[in-house]
């Protein structure tokens, strides 16, 4: 019988060609960072989301826990912008984040409160909502602003305030992010009983406990560590 012979450049004699041979998957346990792009797109994004709960909120007269929730509260005492009074309750926290957490994640989180600021500001001229039900206000609200916050954590950044404090407490003490977060936001929440009525402050403390177990559910660095 006649011999046969693999062609010249078979993958019998030349093995598997580069377009052939498989490219293992990294190892579990390696931190693929998220690209600049990804930062900003991600940044952008997450204060779009809150400013727009907190948005919400503020048609309704609702107030929300952390120090957006307490420049919410100052607006019904006081007659300045919401964006003039979040920028300046976070100013001492600044000092903190750079203290505790570096230039890049302080950097990072001016930027967001400076972009929630601006987007407080953009809201009304695009999207005249007037009185909006207080029920829905609360409840959408606070998850629009939860979902913002969990895209700006995940993005090495925060809302200033609690969050750096929430933040700092579970990566040196364990403690949940979002738990820390609500205890803070009662506080905050059972000052607004000085300046609204109480069905509506009971409203907002369930808003707040809404905004957290988002946040208690979602933020667990030992499952998101990019």
């Amino acid at each position: 019988m006649p011999r046969t012979t693999a062609p010249s450049g078979s993958a019998a004699n030349d093995g598997p060609s580069p377009e052939q041979t498989p490219v293992a998957p990294p190892p579990i346990d390696v931190v693929i960072p998220h690209r600049p792009t990804e930062d900003v797109l991600g940044v952008i994004t997450g204060t779009f989301l809150a400013s727009l709960g907190l948005y919400l909120l503020q048609c309704a007269g609702a107030v929300t826990g952390g120090t957006a929730g307490l420049a919410l509260l100052l607006t019904h005492a006081l007659p300045i912008p919401f964006a003039v009074l979040f920028a300046a309750v976070n100013l001492p926290f600044f000092v903190l984040a750079l203290w505790k957490k570096g230039w890049s994640f302080t950097v990072r989180t001016v930027i967001c409160v400076g972009l929630i600021s601006l987007f407080s500001l953009v809201h009304p001229r695009f999207l005249a909502l007037g009185h909006v039900p207080l029920v829905y206000a609360v409840i959408g609200g606070n998850l629009l602003v939860g979902v913002g916050l969990l895209i700006i954590f995940r993005h090495r950044a925060s809302l200033g305030g609690f969050n750096i404090l929430a933040l700092i407490l579970q990566e040196r003490a364990g403690l949940r992010a979002g738990y820390v977060q609500m205890a803070m936001d009662v506080a905050v929440i059972l000052l607004s009983l000085l300046v609204l009525d109480v069905p509506r402050v009971l409203l907002s403390a369930v808003g707040g406990m809404i905004l957290n177990v988002v946040l208690a559910l979602n933020h667990r660095p030992e499952r998101y560590r990019a």
